[in-house]
């Protein structure tokens, strides 16, 4: 580790090192255009172990062959002139989502009142006033309900409030060596209950090259940590042809941001959402991570690999299927033993 921060530190100044430099996993976390106000740091305490060469920090995912964005003429975005606009009146972005007042975490009164002194529901999925503003609502903390942002394509102004994923992560974050589990992520400060953390990014690749790495994996299922089904919204009977197929999935192994390092806990602190912002683009939704409690800076962050995944047929309890299992290393209380 000393080794590879030296040559950072000591030689990437200098002419003619621009290849070396484009491997460096040091100078592309600086960089970032978050790097000055939010950086993404490397430390090993523990060995002498170094990130795996050919992975590549990126902060924003690559769309890989055969996927493609949607055409710019079937975009769509908002025309509110405001935030206000765009969560009382018929903001475009928001038209997949019933209109709700209620929340369990709040006395909202207020927050609710307009200043015209009547009661007005929220759609969105976050408070927008006072300490909490930013923050996911508990109710949709909660569930596993998709988040529908505004986003470029909208008229609405950079600081509405229904913009927290689109703004990107405001965190800083510390990939670190772990005693037991290699690479892990935490935090220098604090964040709170419902704060966005950071997007999950990676290649964007089809269903059909998704199965292709798995199958060239040693081990599938080692592979599946870095899989992640863009699924939220497929259908068989959506009007969407792209919706109908089998999804997208993200690979975040070889190419991706410091997320990629979270470990797995079967009691974690974070939990990742689908944010979707233009609604042609559902099939490219982002995974988004927020903290669905209090964690104090330089605790792990963790989410559930499997989160929402039924697991009542567990094939955990049958010794004879316990050999091809993956042994889960979270040691927290209410371990299941095994990710799959």
């Amino acid at each position: 580790m000393k080794k590879a921060t030296r040559q950072h530190f000591f030689f990437h100044g200098e002419l003619g090192r621009d290849d070396e430099k484009k491997n460096c996993h040091f100078c592309q976390i600086r960089s970032f255009a978050t790097h000055t106000r939010f950086p993404v740091t490397i430390i090993n305490t523990e060995d002498n172990a170094v990130l795996d060469p050919d992975f590549r920090f990126v902060d924003r995912s690559i769309l890989g062959n055969g996927v493609e964005l949607t055409k710019k003429e079937f975009l769509t975005g908002c025309e509110c002139i405001d935030g206000d606009d765009c969560q009382y009146n018929t903001c475009n972005c928001l038209q997949d989502v019933e209109d709700d007042s209620s929340d369990d975490d709040d006395n909202a009164a207020a927050d609710e009142k307009s200043y015209r002194g009547k009661f007005r529901k929220r759609t969105y999925a976050y408070h927008t006033h006072g300490a909490k503003a930013g923050r996911l609502r508990s109710k949709i903390l909660a569930s596993r309900d998709p988040i529908y942002e505004c986003h470029e394509s909208c008229v609405c102004p950079q600081d509405c409030p229904n913009r927290v994923v689109e703004r990107g992560r405001k965190i800083p974050l510390q990939v670190f060596r772990t005693t037991n589990r290699g690479w892990g992520v935490r935090s220098t400060v604090d964040i709170k209950k419902g704060q966005f953390v950071d997007k999950y990014m990676g290649e964007v690749i089809t269903a059909r090259e998704a199965n292709g790495r798995r199958a060239k994996s040693h081990i599938a299922q080692r592979k599946d940590v870095y899989l992640f089904a863009l699924d939220k919204f497929s259908d068989p009977d959506s009007y969407d042809e792209r919706l109908r197929g089998p999804p997208l999935e993200v690979d975040g192994e070889f190419m991706s941001g410091p997320t990629r390092f979270v470990n797995h806990s079967c009691d974690p602190n974070m939990r990742i959402f689908a944010r979707v912002g233009d609604h042609a683009d559902k099939h490219l939704h982002d995974l988004a991570l927020f903290a669905v409690r209090d964690i104090p800076r330089g605790e792990e962050l963790t989410f559930d690999y499997v989160d929402g995944i039924d697991d009542s047929d567990n094939d955990a309890l049958d010794p004879k299927m316990q050999k091809d299992m993956t042994r889960c290393l979270c040691r927290s209380k209410n371990c299941r033993g095994y990710l799959w």
